[in-house]
């Protein structure tokens, strides 16, 4: 049988792992200068701890768990329960029966159940960063996959806005690393209830918002007949039309919210977040990121309560979402633990890979297969083993060095290795480099030789 992998996933080689752990690197680093620390939760869950936290169309994506084996039980019920595991396979799938795990869909729900797990272990503002795969039951395209990695970053246990400030700092420092241009689309969910409230449909809030987020997607019209297939009222979508539509300077769109939100105390809050944000990113120095309010982003996600942000590439012909997230207000309390508000985004790291492939946006230092600086080449035996122990001496002093492991009559099947794998540098050993104690080194672009001590060798390649 001819070897394959799941639709939706992808094997990542050493060329595109070094690619991939520079973008890694870029954003962990830039978690831990806000202060975040590191957590990890496991690729399974309870399914109980997943379902209804993503919307009706986000649980449809979850990847369920079939149970290994049926629970230990007494025998006059074993036979019952593996008739029934067999005969209720698809009507019975969501069952306790026969799926108790899931997969990780996101990382945030797992933090807020990490966190009422741990609670009296935790200081307060906790913040936390979390680097690791989730899996989606979705459609494969470009773009969009099975399993993929979250970068996310989340400070919970306090409600000031100052928390969604810094996250857009730190968008601003990551991104311009990063090099890509970007657009930081923001909206307020609270707005967004607001809207619904004007509308006399607060109990549709959620059909409105999953609807007017896929804007992007299926376009105005789309959206309106979503709308229309969840009884929304003809009066109630013409109202929002305009607000669909809106465009403008960020102060004229706030300028018609308030206008449109003048009866909704709820909508006035969120104008209200809104206005402190724009107010302030003065104060955060953004000098990269280009930050604009969509009334039309809604994250479809139900457990988002305020702000809520999507970033989207500015540049080439692949722009996807490439960052989201947003304030949540109870999410700890699903699980028991109230009043403790959080505010996270989460970096989508293959989406970025994407996009900085087709842009070029990598340096030239990551394009390579191996971070090898020098191999060490030999004739023979004896040779072989000194440069085995030259390669501890310079592994010793911080530079990456290989040892071609076998002994071949000709030497230059070790040099096509070296140009193969793009490591910069070659030292060769022969019996007057061992006579000697030096070694003769050879720079693969310019094909420069020269003879140096060890301790020389050292310090050319430092």
């Amino acid at each position: 049988m001819k070897p394959s992998i799941p639709r939706g996933t992808r094997d990542f080689g050493p060329a595109e792992m070094q690619k991939r752990q520079y973008i890694f690197n870029i954003i962990k680093t830039n978690f831990q200068l806000f202060g975040y620390a590191p957590i990890e939760t496991p690729t399974m869950e309870n399914i109980t701890t997943l379902t209804g936290k993503y919307g009706e169309e986000g649980d449809q994506l979850i990847f369920k768990v079939l149970n290994s084996r049926i629970h230990e039980s007494k025998d006059d019920k074993k036979e019952l329960l593996k008739k029934e595991f067999i005969t209720s396979l698809e009507k019975s799938y969501n069952s306790e029966l026969l799926t108790e795990k899931a997969l990780r869909y996101d990382l945030t729900v797992p933090f807020a159940r990490y966190v009422v797990m741990n609670h009296h272990a935790l200081t307060y503002p906790f913040k936390r960063y979390q680097i690791q795969p989730v899996w989606r039951a979705d459609k494969p395209q470009k773009g969009r996959y099975r399993e993929f990695y979250q970068c996310d970053a989340d400070v919970i246990g306090s409600d000031s806005l100052v928390n969604e400030l810094e996250l857009i700092a730190m968008m601003d420092k990551s991104f311009a690393e990063l090099k890509i241009l970007v657009i930081v689309k923001f909206n307020n969910r609270k707005i967004l209830s607001g809207i619904a409230e004007i509308l006399n449909a607060s109990d549709k809030i959620i059909d409105i918002t999953v609807a007017i987020d896929k804007l992007d997607k299926i376009g105005k019209d789309g959206v309106i007949k979503e709308l229309q297939s969840k009884e929304i009222s003809a009066e109630a979508i013409t109202k929002l039309e305009p607000l669909i539509d809106l465009s403008g300077t960020n102060d004229a769109k706030v300028s018609v919210l308030k206008t449109f939100l003048a009866s909704s105390e709820i909508g006035k809050k969120g104008i209200e977040e809104i206005e402190f944000l724009l107010t302030n990113l003065s104060s955060i120095n953004i000098k990269h990121i280009n930050v604009e309010l969509d009334i039309t982003l809604a994250r479809g996600l139900n457990y988002y309560t305020g702000t809520i942000f999507e970033a989207k590439a500015d540049s080439g012909t692949f722009t996807p979402s490439i960052l989201g997230g947003g304030r949540y207000d109870d999410l700890t309390g699903i699980f028991g633990l109230k009043g403790l508000s959080g505010v996270g985004i989460s970096f989508g790291v293959d989406r970025i890979y994407d996009v900085m492939e087709e842009l070029n946006l990598f340096p030239e230092s990551v394009n390579k297969v191996s971070t090898t600086k020098i191999l060490l080449v030999n004739f023979g035996e004896a040779e072989l083993m000194y440069c085995v122990s030259l390669a501890a001496k310079l592994r010793a002093a911080g530079i990456n060095a290989e040892v071609y492991p076998d002994v071949v009559k000709k030497v230059s099947k070790q040099f096509e290795y070296a140009d193969k794998k793009q490591i910069p540098y070659v030292g060769v050993v022969g019996s007057n480099e061992m006579t000697n104690k030096t070694i003769m080194l050879k720079t693969m672009a310019t094909g420069e030789q020269q003879e140096l001590s060890v301790e020389n060798l050292v310090n050319a390649l430092k």
